[in-house]
């Protein structure tokens, strides 16, 4: 069983017991946090396409505190001016485990 979800306007697909990263969330570590834009759901050969999202399908996942994302070198470059100025940026996230993929019929 696996859903699309939508959070932070990125899609993820999730499955139950799967970590994922996500744009930063304001919530404290071991909260339950409940994901309701779901998009598809498919369970076994039985799939649901919302319109546009699946009505009373959630998926509820733990946080698992704030993470930083890869570095990203910013380079800026004029030549023959001798201009140069290098920096960096790491993006935060929010780590979630997802518990369980509720659907309500």
């Amino acid at each position: 069983m696996y859903a699309i979800v939508r959070s932070g306007g990125k899609q993820y697909q999730v499955s139950p017991g799967q970590t994922f990263d996500v744009d930063k969330l304001s919530v404290p570590d071991g909260v339950k946090v409940e994901l309701d834009q779901v998009l598809l759901l498919k369970d076994g050969e039985k799939v649901v396409v919302g319109t546009p999202t699946v009505p009373g399908a959630r998926v509820v996942a733990t946080c698992q505190g704030m993470v930083k994302g890869e570095k990203e070198i910013i380079f800026k470059y004029k030549s023959k001016v001798r201009y140069r100025r290098k920096t960096g940026h790491r993006q935060p996230y929010t780590r979630l485990k997802v518990e369980d993929i509720k659907v309500e019929e």
